[in-house]
C-alpha cells in the first residue's frame, strides 16, 4: 500500500509526526514485505522559512520530504491554485492508493481537490480492487470540526475536504456529529482522537531539557538541575487575520493584554505575518524585545529590537520567588517563532496561555494550563467542557475579566487536583482530558487503512 503524506504548514507537522511513526511500527510489527506500507511525504512550501518549518522537522525527527513543491506565500487564491498546479503530476506520477491530509490550511483543500478529480489511467496499485476508484482515496485527519463562522479561510477549508473525503477521521465526538448533520455517510466517519496530542506525549520529557526558559530569564541556570520553578509567566501567540489585520481589532487586542501583562510577564512568540503588522501599524511600544538570539533577524522584514526601551528586570508581581532570581520584568516579550521542543518547554510551565489558535486548546486542555481564547469562536468546543479552555472574545474588558478569572483560579488550586501545574502530562490526576487523547490516534489511522484496503 502507497501512502502519500501531504503537509504544509507549521500545525501539519505536529499532526503528521504520529502517522510517520504509526506507518514505521506497521511496518516493524509485521514479518511479510508484501503488507509494507511505503510513504510519501509533500511538503508543499506552505510555511517554508526555518522557524516556521525545518525547526520542526528538527524537533520532530521527521525524515526530510521526499517531495517539496516550493510553493510559499501568497493570497488565499493563488498559494491554493499553485498547490494544485504543482501536485497534480505529483499524484500522477507516483499514484498513491490514499491521499493524506491534516487540518484545515490551504495545503489541505488543495490537496484533497486534486486527488478528488484525477484519475489514473493504468492504476498501478497492486491491492486495488475494480470497485475502487480510479484515484487515490482521500483520508481527512482532524474532519468533522466547525467553528459555523465561513468568514473564516479555515471554515471554508473544513467544509470542503469533508465534503470530497474518502475517510474522514475525527479527533472529538462533536466532530462526529457535525459530518452526520451535513450528510457525510457513517461509514466514512472514524473516531480516532488527536495526532497532535500523539505528538506532545511523544516528545513531553525531552521538551523539558530545552534551556528555553534560561534563555528568556524565566528561571535561573544555575537552579536548573535542582527543584526549581519558573517565574510566573504567560505565553501568548497571535495570527489569524481577523485579530491581527484589522488596526482597530488588534489594537483592543493590544491593550486587553498590556493590563494582564501587568501582573506577570507574558512572551509573545510572534508569527511573521504578525510582526509585520505590527510594524505597519505602530505598534511597537505595546512590546519589549529582549536581545539576540532570539529576535527576529535582520533579514525577516520585520520589527528590530530597541536595547534601550527594553525594561529593567524587576521583581513586581513575581514575589514569591528566591531571592537569588532576577525574573524577567512584566510586560509583553516579543520573541521569534520557536521550534517545537522550545515552546513545548515554554508552554507546559506557564502559569496562563492566550492565544488564537486551534491547535494551543488542544495542547493546553491536555497540558492541565488555563487557556483564554481570543476569538468569538471556537472549532474546538471539546477544550471547554473537557479542559481549561475559556472563549473570551475580542473586547477588551472580557479578555481581562477572562485572564484574571484564570489566574485567580489557578492560584486558589493546589497542584494536580484540577490543573496538572507541575508540569507532568496525561497525569491520572487529570481525569478531564477528552476521550481518546491518549497518545494512540496515529496508530488508529493506520490500522483503519489497513484493514480497509487489504481486507
Amino acid at each position: 500500500m502507497k501512502l502519500m503524506v501531504i503537509a504544509g504548514a507549521r500545525p501539519n507537522f505536529m499532526k503528521i509526526a504520529s502517522i510517520i511513526d504509526a506507518i514505521k511500527m506497521h511496518n516493524v510489527s509485521i514479518e511479510n514485505s508484501t503488507f509494507n506500507i511505503q510513504h510519501l511525504l509533500v511538503h508543499t512550501g506552505q510555511h517554508y522559512d526555518d522557524s516556521m518549518s525545518e525547526a520542526f522537522f528538527r524537533d520532530l525527527d521527521l525524515p526530510k520530504a521526499d517531495i517539496y513543491l516550493e510553493v510559499g506565500s501568497g493570497s488565499h487564491a493563488i498559494q491554493t491554485a499553485e498547490i494544485m498546479k504543482r501536485f497534480e503530476p505529483v499524484i500522477l506520477k507516483h499514484q498513491p492508493d490514499v491521499v493524506i491530509v491534516v487540518g484545515d490550511v490551504n495545503s489541505t483543500v488543495a490537496s484533497a481537490l486534486v486527488a478528488s478529480k484525477i484519475e489514473y489511467p493504468h492504476p498501478q496499485s497492486a491491492i486495488r480492487n475494480p470497485h475502487l476508484p480510479r484515484r487515490p482515496l482521500i483520508a481527512h485527519v482532524e474532519a468533522g470540526l466547525r467553528s459555523f463562522d465561513r468568514t473564516m479561510p479555515e471554515e471554508i477549508n473544513r467544509l470542503l475536504t469533508d465534503a470530497i473525503s474518502d475517510f474522514l477521521f475525527t479527533t472529538e465526538e462533536g466532530a462526529n456529529r457535525n459530518l452526520l448533520q451535513e450528510g457525510i455517510a457513517k461509514n466514512k466517519i472514524f473516531f480516532v482522537g488527536n495526532t497532535m496530542i500523539d505528538t506532545l506525549v511523544r516528545h513531553r520529557e525531552k521538551a523539558q531539557q530545552s534551556e528555553i526558559l534560561e534563555k528568556l530569564g524565566l528561571r535561573n541556570s544555575q537552579l536548573k538541575t535542582q527543584t526549581s520553578n519558573p517565574v510566573p509567566y504567560g505565553v501568548l501567540t497571535l495570527h489569524r487575520p481577523s485579530n491581527v489585520d484589522n488596526k482597530e481589532t488588534f489594537q483592543n487586542i493590544l491593550e486587553a493584554l498590556k493590563e494582564v501583562a501587568k501582573d506577570l510577564p507574558v512572551i509573545f512568540s510572534a508569527h511573521p505575518r504578525t510582526i509585520n503588522r505590527i510594524r505597519e501599524f505602530g505598534f511597537e511600544n505595546y512590546f519589549d524585545f529582549p536581545s539576540q538570539p532570539l529576535t527576529l533577524s535582520p533579514d525577516s522584514n520585520a520589527v528590530r529590537p530597541n536595547s534601550s526601551r527594553l525594561q529593567p528586570q524587576s521583581s513586581k508581581g513575581v514575589s514569591s520567588l528566591a531571592s537569588n532570581l532576577q525574573p524577567l520584568a512584566c510586560g509583553l516579550h516579543c520573541v521569534e517563532p520557536l521550534g517545537y521542543l522550545d515552546f513545548l518547554c515554554l508552554m507546559s510551565n506557564s502559569k496562563l496561555v492566550l492565544t488564537d489558535s486551534g491547535g494551543m486548546q488542544e495542547e493546553t486542555t491536555v497540558l492541565g494550563i488555563p487557556c483564554i481564547t481570543l476569538r468569538e469562536n471556537t472549532e474546538r468546543p471539546v477544550t471547554i467542557t473537557f479542559g481549561t479552555n475559556t472563549l473570551a472574545g475580542i473586547q477588551k474588558e472580557q479578555i481581562i475579566s477572562a485572564a484574571l478569572s484564570a489566574l485567580r483560579k489557578y492560584d486558589s488550586v493546589s497542584p494536580n487536583t484540577v490543573f496538572n501545574t507541575q508540569h507532568s502530562i496525561l497525569s491520572t490526576q487529570h481525569s478531564l482530558c477528552p476521550p481518546l487523547w491518549d497518545g494512540q490516534a496515529g496508530q488508529r489511522i493506520i490500522q483503519i487503512l489497513v484493514n480497509s484496503l487489504w481486507s
